[in-house]
């Protein structure tokens, strides 16, 4: 039998859930709601994380699925039958299981279930893994298709770092690390226009000021590499690196203080585009039976 997807009203309470892993350096906090990581901290309580402001922005670290961005007037259509999808998809609001817990690593599930199949018909599971090494965190999506027809979907981190982090001072900056000058696109009501406009990066360098993100968040489509450092140019700072994951966007609240470092596979619609899943940008299709990982890891340097 299928597990329940859990109602609004029990959300606050599975929001409570955390699993804490540890080792020599550092201290994450998962919680059970979205397999969301809610804190990453150093062993000398700096916490490098966004701690949520309602303000601003509660999210702090959600998990993109079964789709990456909007889709126009929340609905989508799947092999010719529609469906109605909220931004990011539904993943970050649903209740994961713990199915591996050890000091330094621990692993929560979504399963297929039935309020998933009325809005994704697909038979998938989703387990994100969250491991500790060193002085990074590695988290891992790992989608398994479960049916026997391919599966489009897109798939994405958003995980909200702090603005100046912990102790650093001065004008924080991205640095790619193949020193790229990846071209921009912006959204316009959730959605993407055609321009692709001048790269705010010269020879892979941008220094990060909240007016850059009045016209909400700067996108990357390719060509944003596969790392960066973030922060200033003397002091803390985090190097931030990611497999299988194409597309890559930066985004902040203008006046909060974090900065998110998204890199996904699949983003949101385009203007004029097909409202299909499989004709949105970099949908991912995977086989029957088969699996694919996604991953993304945060080394705290300072």
């Amino acid at each position: 039998m299928r597990d329940k997807f859990r109602s609004d009203t029990k959300l606050p309470e599975i929001a409570m859930q955390l699993t804490r892993i540890t080792n020599d350096e550092l201290t994450v906090d998962v919680a059970a709601l979205g397999a969301e990581m809610q804190s990453l901290q150093t062993r000398d309580g700096r916490n490098w994380m966004w701690q949520g402001d309602a303000n601003f922005w509660t999210g702090r670290s959600p998990i993109l699925f079964p789709i990456v961005g909007k889709a126009i007037n929340d609905s989508l259509q799947i092999n010719g039958e529609r469906f109605q999808m909220g931004q990011h998809g539904f993943a970050r609001r649903c209740a994961f299981e713990l199915v591996l817990e050890e000091a330094s690593r621990c692993i929560y599930r979504l399963s297929a279930s039935d309020a998933t199949l009325q809005m994704y018909p697909f038979d998938f599971q989703l387990d994100i893994e969250h491991r500790l090494v060193g002085r990074s965190v590695i988290v891992t999506a790992t989608v398994a298709n479960l049916g026997d027809q391919p599966m489009p979907f897109g798939v994405g981190f958003h995980p909200a770092f702090a603005w100046p982090l912990p102790g650093a001072s001065g004008a924080h900056k991205i640095r790619l690390e193949n020193q790229n000058a990846p071209g921009m696109k912006r959204l316009s009501g959730g959605v993407f226009n055609e321009e692709v406009l001048p790269s705010p990066f010269v020879d892979g360098e941008l220094t990060l000021d909240h007016s850059q993100f009045v016209d909400d968040a700067m996108v990357f489509m390719e060509g944003a590499g596969e790392a960066l450092v973030y922060g200033p140019d003397e002091g803390p700072s985090l190097r931030f690196s990611w497999s299988n994951l194409p597309n890559f966007a930066l985004w902040t609240k203008p006046g909060a203080g974090f900065i998110c470092l998204e890199p996904w596979h699949g983003t949101a619609a385009a203007q004029g585009m097909s409202d299909e899943l499989a004709d949105r940008p970099y949908t991912y299709w995977l086989e029957a039976g088969d699996s694919a990982s996604f991953a993304f890891e945060a080394e705290v340097r300072g």
